[in-house]
């Protein structure tokens, strides 16, 4: 992957969201959403980190302002899309953060940068999802819309405030399929173990994501690994992102000092 210097993301088209530049900051932070989420889902963090970190949030096609493209519906063709969408990015270290769905996409991503040398990956942060290697076996996305935002509540893998819109259900409702068939299809295949330090979070009371499960990220690394744990459900982020913040500032400066020692 060739480097070059970020240009500004073009309005409406772009995978990436850059909310609160910070051109002084020593490393980015790539941020991948949750199933059927979108880059705005990273703004209070985003303002949380800069101008230390420079945070590049996600948007999918197929939602909001990519609203009229369409939706992809496997790990690997968000990942493709994501890595391209990357490539201007990559002139200073890069380390990639992704919750739920997010975590995988995340996975996937890292696995492939790093198998080029002139990559700058730094650290991977999985949020509210297991083993990758555990295969999803819910149906969720060949369900209707309602039943199945009504299954991802139950579960607390939605926001209740779709349920009572019906305008709004028709809206979220085709990118949450699409994104939750992603998950359902996902195999894991085997290979390297990654190189670069992960951190694995989650909430205390998630139930999508039980801590046991969290912590088998440990087994996808050969470096430095942390499991931790917040107060909250699947969508702890929410609450306790300037604990977050905290977490991923200092994990960065880490990684940033091993790497110059290196």
């Amino acid at each position: 992957m060739s480097t070059h210097t970020a240009k500004a993301p073009l309005p409406g088209r772009s995978w990436i969201r850059r909310f609160h530049p910070a051109p002084g900051a020593p490393v980015r932070l790539l941020c991948l959403p949750h199933a059927g989420g979108s880059a705005s889902a990273y703004f209070a963090l985003s303002k949380e980190l800069a101008p230390q970190v420079e945070v590049l949030a996600v948007q999918y096609p197929g939602r909001q302002d990519r609203r009229e493209e369409p939706l992809l519906d496997t790990v690997e063709a968000l990942r493709d899309g994501v890595a391209e969408a990357l490539t201007p990015w990559l002139d200073r270290p890069v380390a990639v953060f992704g919750h739920s769905m997010g975590a995988l996409l995340g996975y996937e991503l890292a696995r492939l940068l790093s198998r080029d040398a002139s990559v700058p990956l730094t650290h991977l942060f999985v949020s509210g999802r297991g083993d990758p290697a555990r295969k999803v076996d819910m149906p969720l996305d060949e369900l209707d819309d309602r039943a199945m935002l009504t299954a991802l509540d139950d579960l607390g893998g939605t926001d209740t405030r779709f349920l009572g819109d019906e305008d709004v259900l028709r809206l979220v409702a085709p990118a949450i399929r699409s994104d939750y068939r992603a998950v359902r299809t996902y195999r894991h295949t085997p290979g390297p173990r990654l190189t670069c330090p992960v951190t694995a979070l989650v909430g205390d009371t998630d139930a999508m994501a039980p801590v046991e499960e969290v912590d088998k990220w440990r087994a996808y690394t050969s470096a430095d690994f942390r499991l931790n744990v917040f107060h909250g459900g699947h969508f702890y982020l929410a609450e306790q992102f300037r604990k977050v913040a905290e977490l991923a500032y200092d994990r960065l400066s880490c990684s940033l000092s091993a790497q110059a020692l290196g």
